[in-house]
């Protein structure tokens, strides 16, 4: 078998072995268009529909850039075949991220073919890199390529059908690829992998993911920009900005004042950082990016129309974004903590209360009461924890 003659592994141990490089935030760019896109589209499909369709997409795109950020967790990308790899994933994101908006229309078949491209595409490189090199994580990929494969089929074959068929065959896909990890990448005759195979960098994960975080809430801040700026300011209006504004920086807070820290020091602690790496990072995080996505929509909702009662997408919209990210954030606080956060569990109880106002107020005074919701975890979490090593 054709394989890599020099090591491409990044180096373990060095002062600066688990850093981020600066072709991994280039790689990023790509992603920054895709949050962009999901929001516009759940946006403009705003309805059950809508939101199971653009909630795979998300599923998938977030798959995607999180299985790179394992990869590069491995290689070193200052090599020059893994940053190649890195610039043809990059082509093929745009192309993925360019389908998103028809991607249950004419462009099913070149999202399904772009993200098969991806998946499958690298997890051969991994073979190629790692056949001389890493003979656990070798045998670890031949599993993951042979799971991969199998999603691919459905994956081809939704682009191909059209109607429910389509969402049908891409959720099994989405469910395989899913559930893969949760298994162990388990295959007939090759095994199971286990977390402990999954030798990782912590640190370097842990920053990936804030990194990913704060793309998705640069989305929701441009959103609030780029909306006021083409509206009248007007008293309303102004009062709508600052609402969403602030809602975005208590957002920020309940991740990054405390959550991201502690995560990125216990899992660079862990004996296991892979299981942490699995659970924390590549699957609780996704209800993270969700409820930004949904955070952005929302805000565009209360810029545009402020006033009136709010419908019941609107209201879904406004208050569920915060109720995923809390629930997000909560999940992966509990995995470095001894019990769920009280003030996540008393932010979603306002969350709840707020919902119950919710046809009898407007999208602003929705949008305020989420803020403040948010406010008060924020605070809460800051002032209960600011003693404590």
């Amino acid at each position: 078998m054709i394989a890599a003659r020099t090591s491409h592994l990044r180096q373990r141990g060095g002062h600066e072995s688990g850093r981020v490089t600066y072709v991994e935030l280039f790689f990023d760019l790509v992603f920054v268009f895709a949050v962009t896109q999901l929001s516009h589209g759940l946006l403009h499909h705003l309805s059950l529909l809508g939101a199971v369709e653009t909630g795979l997409l998300m599923m998938a795109v977030w798959w995607v850039w999180i299985y790179t950020s394992w990869i590069t967790n491995w290689l070193d990308p200052e090599r020059a075949p893994v940053r190649l790899l890195l610039f043809v994933l990059m082509a093929a994101g745009l192309v993925l991220s360019a389908s998103i908006p028809t991607a249950f229309g004419e462009r099913g078949v070149i999202f399904a073919c772009a993200f098969v491209f991806m998946q499958v595409g690298r997890s051969l490189f991994m073979l190629w890199a790692l056949k001389r090199h890493d003979d656990a994580n070798y045998r670890n990929f031949q599993r993951i390529t042979v799971w991969l494969s199998v999603s691919a089929i459905f994956w081809i074959a939704g682009g191909i059908a059209d109607g429910l068929p389509r969402l049908g065959l891409w959720a099994a896909a989405i469910g395989i690829e899913y559930a893969s990890p949760a298994a162990g990448m388990w295959v007939p005759g090759l095994g199971r992998s286990t977390t402990s195979d999954w030798n990782i960098d912590g640190g370097h994960l842990a920053e990936r993911c804030a990194l990913f975080i704060i793309i998705a809430l640069g989305e929701s801040v441009l959103v609030t920009g780029a909306t006021f700026a083409k509206l009248p300011w007007s008293g309303t209006t102004i009062a709508a900005f600052a609402v969403t504004f602030i809602g975005s920086v208590a957002m920020w807070a309940v991740y990054f004042n405390i959550g991201a820290e502690r995560g990125s020091r216990q899992i660079a602690r862990s004996d296991d950082p892979g299981r942490l790496g699995r659970s924390g990072y590549t699957y609780l995080h996704i209800l993270i990016v969700a409820g930004i996505i949904v955070s952005a929509v929302a805000d565009e909702l209360v810029l545009s129309h402020p006033l009136g009662h709010a419908d019941l997408n609107t209201l879904l919209v406004i208050v569920g974004a915060p109720a995923l990210y809390l629930l997000g954030t909560a999940s992966f606080k509990s995995l470095t903590a001894p019990t769920v956060p009280l003030s996540h569990l008393i932010g979603l109880g306002l969350l709840a209360l707020v919902a119950a106002a919710g046809m009898v107020a407007s999208p602003l005074v929705l949008s305020a009461g989420t803020s403040a919701s948010l406010v008060v975890v924020a605070v809460w979490e800051w002032a209960s924890l600011r003693r404590r090593p």
